[in-house]
């Protein structure tokens, strides 16, 4: 499992926002999502003889018969380069295998070990590493979220039964007119019966 510590600045630099993300906790700040979504190995630190540390970057080379992928880098241990060693990792555990120009295998050493190599010393350091995020923001997802709820709004208010009575008089004659959106048998019923309560007039009803 690798971990990458992310900070989110402001516009004045300040820390907003920091948390430590992996490949099923991405971060969300603001409608962005970070993910962590690959890692590989960027460099590699040694010392020869007594020299500072010194870095070489590291290729990924062709995935070996198992299928697993290595890193590796050339190593120049004569200031003309006319020699030098292959080195080559398959992780960031700390584990380096070291060959000679024929590709015969030298040594093996961890971080912090050391091997004789062409008459000087090689010590690894370290081996570091890097990680690829992916950045994901869309801004339409509050616009399809609406549009969601305005549709199940909608679905809900179609099973909602509501009916409308009109009343109209001309003369001596009141007309009675209806609609309902469900059940229109039982609201022309529901609408004689009131009829027939009312004082007896002169009535006409359509729905």
């Amino acid at each position: 499992q690798f971990y990458s510590d992310l900070s989110i600045l402001d516009k004045s630099g300040q820390e907003v926002d920091r948390q430590t993300i992996h490949v099923n906790k991405p971060l969300r700040y603001r409608g962005v999502t970070l993910y962590q979504a690959n890692w590989d190995v960027a460099a590699v630190k040694f010392t020869l003889n007594q020299s500072p540390v010194l870095q070489l970057p590291v290729t990924k080379l062709q995935a070996r018969s198992n299928g697993s992928q290595v890193w590796g880098t050339w190593i120049p241990t004569k200031p003309d380069l006319s020699a030098g060693v292959t080195l080559i990792t398959p992780d960031l555990q700390g584990t380096f295998l070291i060959y000679d120009e024929k590709g015969q295998l030298l040594a093996s050493v961890r971080t912090n070990g050391s091997t004789e190599v062409n008459g000087v010393t090689l010590t690894i350091k370290d081996v570091v590493g890097s990680t690829g995020l992916q950045i994901k923001a869309d801004p339409g997802i509050p616009s399809v979220y609406t549009g969601f709820g305005l549709l199940m709004l909608g679905v809900i208010m179609s099973y909602v039964s509501h009916s409308q009575v009109w009343a109209l008089q001309v003369g001596d004659t009141l007309y009675i007119g209806g609609k309902t959106n469900r059940a229109k048998v039982a609201f022309e019923s529901e609408i004689v019966q009131i009829l027939e309560s009312l004082p007896k007039q002169d009535l006409s009803f359509a729905t």
